[in-house]
């Protein structure tokens, strides 16, 4: 059976997942409020861009060491 993209798109949206998610291209699953976020920061030059990424990677590392040690 073959589906056209403005039904897997509707699919994928109805299921609030990636297109990519639905068809098993990637096991990511990224809800609406991530996206929002990661669409946001795309807009960002990038300066800004480098900027939060800096932060997250700081952050990530504090939760995995915490995580090592506890």
């Amino acid at each position: 059976m073959t589906l056209s993209i403005e039904v897997i798109m509707k699919i994928a949206d109805a299921l609030n997942v990636s297109i990519d998610f639905l068809v098993g291209k990637t096991t990511l699953e990224l809800d609406s409020n991530v996206l929002k976020r990661v669409e946001e920061v795309s807009k960002l030059n990038d300066e800004e861009k480098d900027k939060i990424f800096m932060v997250i990677d700081a952050l990530i590392r504090d939760f995995k060491a915490k995580k090592a040690y506890s």
